[in-house]
């Protein structure tokens, strides 16, 4: 058979940043318990060049309540995953996605009690 050749590109061209299998679970699983408790109704998911981002609304037409983003770039620096509030402010960073999603999952907890 013959041998596949790429699709030419811009050279240096950084890849498309996505989530992995087990990291977007872990996300829609705490997005669905949040669904149920009736605090978000919406989601968007972009993947870029640089980030990829996965944001929760809690109206459609609203600014998203909490975006959780991946920035590979940052890994060695102050960590690629990152909480970031409805007006912009970063309230959570770190290597590892679980103790970045815990502001989310124990208001979650309080919601519950």
């Amino acid at each position: 058979m013959g041998t596949i050749t790429p699709f030419p590109g811009p050279r240096g061209a950084p890849l498309q940043i996505g989530f992995e299998r087990l990291e977007l679970n872990r996300i829609l699983d705490l997005y669905g318990r949040m669904v149920a408790a009736g605090l978000w109704r919406d989601y968007a998911i972009d993947l870029g060049y640089e980030a990829a981002v996965f944001a929760a609304f809690r109206r459609a037409a609203e600014r998203p309540e909490f975006r959780i983003e991946k920035r590979p770039a940052l890994r060695n620096k102050q960590g690629m995953w990152a909480l970031i509030g409805e007006h912009g402010m970063v309230l959570k960073r770190g290597p590892e996605l679980g103790p970045v999603l815990a502001p989310v999952e124990r208001r979650l907890m309080k919601i519950v009690d």
